[in-house]
């Protein structure tokens, strides 16, 4: 069934973001050199490895130019890419990704092999569900690129050693319980925290969570 929800919705989502899809391509076009899409290698279910699709909102040659880990302040993303990332646009075409089943709609967030590789034996378990667009980790840490710029210590150390046990944390103890009326809710609360656009409220509270 979670399958079946997954294919309806990204093929009705994709349908109806068609017209903002070809908006936003044709900005990030205009707005600076390069693809329209940003391809990167995640983990998915079990290990094994996928291209995931973005929107790309950073310079080219970004990928070879800094660390994996992006704070809000990084200066290789592009003026478009900043309005893209706050407002999570960037991350529409991972329908695509759902509708060929290598996401779910709801499921941790796929993480880059590099720092998979550093899990222990307990947040290894994160890979026996399918990796999904949100999850109860991603709403906490809707502000995560603000929260790293705020850190004062190296992006990618603070993330390793502190944001993403966090987030292993969160999605764990969710994916122990998982059920269809749960995904719904994490689908409606995903959707509020993207028409909000965060808070200040929120942004304490993550901190305080770490």
């Amino acid at each position: 069934m979670k399958r079946i929800f997954d294919f309806v919705l990204s093929s009705v989502f994709l349908v109806l973001f068609l017209i903002p899809y070809a908006l936003i391509a044709l900005i990030i076009k205009l707005d600076s050199e390069g693809p329209v899409h940003h391809k990167a290698q995640r983990a998915g279910k079990g290990g094994r490895l996928f291209t995931l699709l973005k929107f790309r909102t950073m310079k080219i040659g970004a990928a070879t130019a800094g660390p994996a880990i992006t704070s809000s302040g990084d200066e290789r993303i592009t003026r478009v890419g900043r309005i893209l990332r706050k407002t999570k646009l960037d991350e529409i075409p991972q329908l695509w990704n759902v509708l060929k089943g290598e996401m779910s709609l709801i499921g941790p967030r796929p993480e880059d092999p590099r720092y998979v590789a550093l899990y222990n034996s307990e947040q290894k378990k994160i890979l026996d569900v399918k990796p999904g667009l949100s999850s109860p980790a991603s709403i906490r840490y809707r502000n995560e690129e603000e929260i790293l710029q705020r850190s004062g210590r190296s992006v990618e150390e603070f993330y390793i050693s502190t944001v993403m046990p966090a987030k292993l944390k969160l999605d764990l103890q969710y994916f122990e319980n998982q059920s269809f009326t749960r995904d719904l809710e994490i689908c409606f609360k995903t959707a509020l925290a993207v028409l909000r656009g965060g808070t200040r409220h929120n942004r304490t509270s993550d901190e305080r969570e770490l």
